[in-house]
Parts: structure tokens; C-alpha cells; sequence
């Protein structure tokens, strides 16, 4: 009996030493469905922004592409006031170029790139471990999910991705600008 209550006792550790699989994703959620913590505690509900457009970018505070928050700046500078709600996701993927922690990520994009908009503590974006928002909209879009720091997902008023832009996408492209004005212009 001892070896048979060995075994159990193995089957049961091997299987707590698993990973946790994810939560299966809802059909038909929306943006709405999910939240970011916050580097200095809390979360920030993406349900808040319920009915208007949504910028979610995945950061590096250390990436080549760093001085694209410059541009996402002006992005909520121009579009902020219309209901454009820009949020910066910091990536540990790729290259671990985001070196640093906690609130000292968010300090150093207002510091180094004069960012007012949201930024989140940093989130894993991709893999097995990707924060659930990037697996649903790795769904929304299978075919335009993050490759490097600075992908964009436009989240549309009805709460779905509406488009997404490839890192070396400048915030500024007008084919982003179109997108944003297009969704703002929807009636919600």
C-alpha cells in the first residue's frame, strides 16, 4: 500500500507543479473585460473607458523605439480631450529592454519623453504568461499580434480591436490618425 500512496502523492505534486493554464477567454468579451495594475497599486479598468477608443502599447523604457512616446504623447494631447484614451503596457519581452520597475517605469517615460498618459506596472505581453487583454486581442487580431516593443491596438468604441499597427508604425502615421478620427467620429 505504501507504493501505491507514493505514486498518488506524485501524481498530485507533478501535477501542482504545473503552470496554471489561462483562463479560457469568454466569447464575445470586450475591452471592457479587463484591467492593468497599476505600478503604484490598484488596477486601471479598461471598463472605465467603456464606448470610447482605446491606444494600448506595449513599452520599453530602453527600446530603439522609446522615442515613439513623444508621438503617442501627441497623440493624447490631440485625441485626449475627444475621449482617445492612450495606455502605455511596459514589456519585459523582447530584449529586456525595459530594465527597470514599478513606478520608476512610469517616471521615467514622463522624465525622458514628457508622458501625461496612463502607464501600467510592466505586463507580460506574449508566451503562456501574456497578460489576459493580450490573449484576447491575439484572438481579435491572430494575425497582428506583438512581434517587438511598440505594437498598437486600437480598441473601437464597440469595445473590439479595431486595428492594430506593427512596431515600426510611427504613432504619428496618418494611417493611425485615420483610425483613431474614424473611431471617434463612430457614433458609440
Amino acid at each position: 500500500m505504501p507504493v501505491v500512496r507514493r505514486e498518488a502523492l506524485c501524481l498530485i505534486a507533478g501535477a501542482l507543479a504545473l503552470p496554471a493554464r489561462a483562463a479560457p477567454l469568454q466569447s464575445g468579451a470586450t475591452a471592457s473585460a479587463f484591467g492593468f495594475a497599476k505600478p503604484e497599486g490598484g488596477t486601471l479598468a479598461l471598463a472605465a473607458h467603456a464606448g470610447k477608443p482605446i491606444l494600448v502599447v506595449n513599452t520599453a523604457t530602453a527600446c530603439g523605439y522609446a522615442p515613439q512616446f513623444a508621438g503617442l504623447q501627441q497623440l493624447w494631447t490631440r485625441f485626449g480631450p475627444r475621449g482617445l484614451t492612450v495606455i502605455a503596457v511596459p514589456s519585459p519581452e523582447f530584449g529586456h529592454q525595459e530594465p527597470l520597475d514599478g513606478v520608476a517605469i512610469a517616471e521615467a517615460a514622463r522624465k525622458n519623453h514628457g508622458v501625461t498618459f496612463p502607464v501600467t506596472a510592466k505586463t507580460s505581453v506574449t508566451g503562456p504568461q501574456a497578460h489576459p487583454f493580450y490573449r484576447w486581442a491575439a484572438a481579435e487580431k491572430p494575425a497582428e499580434t506583438p512581434r517587438w516593443n511598440f505594437h498598437k491596438y486600437l480598441v473601437g468604441r464597440d469595445g473590439h480591436v479595431s486595428a492594430a499597427f506593427a512596431t515600426p508604425v510611427e504613432p504619428t502615421d496618418p494611417r493611425v490618425i485615420a483610425a483613431i478620427v474614424r473611431e471617434l467620429d463612430a457614433v458609440g
